[in-house]
């Protein structure tokens, strides 16, 4: 095969992989504006079933729920596995391999044994102290768990990436290490905490199984409301908010990378 003829294949088969994954939804995004009150055809387009979401109270709290959950839990998240991602570069050169299989262990960990396990351990909790009931705050716990591998290792990435001259050069002109965290580290790490912060937000908002093991029967979110309501039927306001979301995650996503690529001057 000539090098052309391979280029051409590699090609086709690129457009091939890109329209398998993004056609879907793009079907999806086509079919919330449908004119017609069903799904299997489109007759036109409107605006209707998005007019219909901003009266939906069901939907707009399972939407505040989503943003509560994914933007608290991501703050927390952050300044966890920041610190977390700092120890683990102050001691690479240390024997912490256990340390390490620790923090890759949630990110491997199937979602449904992690929500089981997360279910069980909330579950006893409230029964022998009656605190930890199911809802926002167990879903947040949950989240947090999850979240703190990515943006400890996101962290650790960031300072690994650095001059270790440079930890030296700011001892050397006696920064306290409050100054050095403050006017060194937090500016240098800046862009990896930014990506890291919008990489939990989006797993946040994206997960459902752990939130469904984890809720209370007042703290549905948006993924746990698509999933009762597909029950019924895929219908055109389904299609409506599963756009949203994905405009939301893709905004963010986007976001994320764009911020990952910036370097402090």
């Amino acid at each position: 095969m000539s090098r052309r003829s391979l280029r051409r294949t590699l090609t086709g088969i690129w457009w091939l992989t890109l329209l398998f994954l993004y056609l879907p939804l793009a079907v999806v995004a086509l079919f919330s504006f449908n004119a017609a009150n069903s799904a299997a055809s489109f007759t036109g387009f409107s605006l209707r079933w998005y007019e219909r979401l901003m009266g939906n109270e069901e939907i707009l709290s399972a939407f505040a729920n989503s943003m509560i959950l994914a933007i608290v839990s991501s703050v927390v998240a952050l300044g966890i596995g920041c610190f977390i991602g700092y120890g683990m570069y102050r001691h690479r050169h240390r024997k912490l391999g256990w340390l390490i299989v620790l923090i890759y262990l949630p990110i491997v960990l199937p979602d449904i044994v992690f929500g089981i396990s997360e279910m069980a351990f909330f579950v006893q909790i409230h029964r022998l102290t009656g605190f930890l009931q199911p809802g926002l705050g167990t879903m947040i716990i949950a989240h947090v768990t999850f979240q703190i591998p990515f943006v400890a290792l996101i962290v650790y990435s960031r300072f690994v990436g650095l001059d270790p001259a440079l930890f030296e050069a700011a001892k050397d002109l006696y920064a306290s290490p409050a100054k050095r965290a403050l006017h060194f580290m937090l500016p240098t790490i800046k862009p990896a905490l930014i990506s890291a912060f919008f990489l939990s937000f989006t797993l946040s908002v994206d997960d459902f199984v752990i939130s469904f093991f984890t809720a209370g029967p007042e703290s549905a979110t948006l993924p746990i409301y698509i999933w009762g309501a597909i029950k019924k039927g895929v219908s055109p306001e389904i299609n409506a908010v599963a756009t949203l979301m994905l405009a939301a995650v893709a905004i963010v996503a986007i976001a994320s990378l764009l911020f990952s690529r910036r370097r402090p001057v």
